[in-house]
């Protein structure tokens, strides 16, 4: 009977993951800091490239495998108190955001922009900015969840997702 309690308590405590965990062919998805390109993997393909914009400097975006933990859709601007959908929020339509350096996903995300003319640049303080029509598309496909590598280097998306296992 202890068994099966212990059983029964490990199941439905709220410390038991919530859902499965991402699996092969599962969405991923790539940033290239080096070539400002983001790739959205599905299903063993590499399905879409973007243009983005990223750090002013090289550590203000990080590097390493993150989780996305938060989406919204019309953000808040915190920083300087922008409500979301105002046209001068510059975190644009949608906010998909991941916990790297320890935070909770609100600190550091893949966004869409209010100046469109800035995607390809070197020019955020740490996320990585998007066409808000792109990101609007992205933000549909990827579940909380979702794994992010954050890199700048020198090999294609192809090589990069056989690395991980994404690609065979």
């Amino acid at each position: 009977m202890f068994i099966f309690s212990l059983i029964f308590a490990l199941v439905t405590s709220p410390l038991w993951p919530l859902g499965p965990n991402p699996l092969p062919g599962d969405p991923y998805i790539i940033v290239n800091k080096q070539t400002n390109q983001l790739a959205y993997f599905q299903g063993e393909e590499l399905k879409e490239v973007h243009t983005v914009a990223t750090g002013k400097s090289k550590e203000l975006t990080p590097e390493g495998e993150f989780t996305i933990t938060v989406k919204a859709i019309n953000p808040y601007y915190r920083k300087k108190d922008i409500a979301g959908g105002d046209p001068k929020n510059p975190l644009g339509t949608r906010w998909i955001g991941f916990d790297a350096e320890d935070t909770d996903g609100r600190t550091y995300g893949v966004h869409g922009t209010n100046n469109p003319y800035s995607i390809g640049g070197y020019v955020t303080q740490g996320c990585i900015r998007l066409e808000n029509k792109n990101v609007e598309a992205l933000f549909d496909r990827v579940p909380v969840g979702t794994k992010i590598w954050i890199v700048k280097t020198g090999k294609t998306f192809e090589e990069l997702g056989r690395e991980k296992g994404v690609l065979k």
